[in-house]
């Protein structure tokens, strides 16, 4: 791995037996930067259209953090409406991305993950996780809240599961009650059982119908053919929302507290 992937972050894909596996990295947690986003979006779209792909897997690197979500050096840097919405309209890409994808995408979450991670682990088709996985949408307590990702959850979750999520901004919800509220199709001890999991099923899938997977999965998305205009809007509102006073002063207390200084 190249010096500037490691600072920077990278997004790639590997094509084995049918599986194609998406991997995402980014040095603060796996949090997902505007350039991340886009490639991630990107990457998720060329992997629907390739032939040799049959099944997608989405997955971060590393053995802790599944997604940190947003990045705060970047929310902090937004200056106006136009670049705001242009920020939150990434992770409305990429979940319109894995939508629109006629290939199943399973999601492979090994450990915590904060909300836009929790966005994407509520995009996939089928998402295994390990009990370290637990998650928590944060972001009503930086003052704009998970309007953007908050449909994707919902449709997993619940309007109750969300509700809880939401309002309650900072804490951790369990692994086992992200499995009972239905986000998780299971959860493993350990990331070696997951990885199996994970292997298992996509590599039936790889060789089931993708005719029938691909209507399948028509069936599965139905009623949520408005998302282009719905998270655009919603992007837009959280855009003008991290323009305010009190989510500036929310993230930077939020960064100096976890850098210690």
């Amino acid at each position: 791995m190249s010096q500037t992937a490691t600072v920077q972050g990278y997004v790639q894909v590997e094509t084995e037996h049918g599986i194609g596996t998406i991997t995402f990295f980014h040095p603060a947690s796996n949090s997902l930067p505007g350039k991340i986003l886009a490639e991630l979006a990107q990457t998720i779209e060329k992997a629907g259209s390739d032939e040799a792909i049959k099944v997608i897997v989405l997955k971060s690197a590393g053995d802790r953090a599944f997604c940190a979500g947003a990045s705060f050096d970047e929310l902090i840097s937004i200056a106006d409406l136009d670049e705001g919405k242009r920020f939150f309209s990434g992770f409305a890409s990429v979940i319109n991305a894995m939508r629109k994808c006629p290939k199943f995408i399973i999601g492979r979450v090994q450990g915590k993950t904060v909300g836009g991670g929790v966005g994407l682990a509520s995009a996939v088709d089928l998402c295994f996780a390990t009990k370290h996985a637990s998650i928590k949408l944060s972001e009503l307590a930086i003052g704009i809240g998970p309007f953007v990702v908050g449909p994707a959850v919902e449709r997993k979750v619940g309007t109750s599961g969300m509700t809880s999520l939401a309002i309650d901004a900072t804490s951790w919800k369990t692994a086992q009650w992200a499995k009972e509220k239905g986000l998780f199709a299971d959860v493993f001890e350990t990331v070696e059982n997951l990885d199996a999991a994970v292997e298992t099923l996509a590599y039936k899938l790889s060789n089931s119908n993708p005719e029938a997977m691909k209507e399948l999965k028509k069936t599965f998305w139905k009623g949520t053919e408005d998302w282009d205009k719905l998270l655009a809007e919603r992007a837009a509102l959280s855009g003008e929302l991290v323009l305010s006073t009190f989510t500036r002063e929310a993230i930077t207390a939020f960064k100096k507290e976890r850098s210690g200084k």
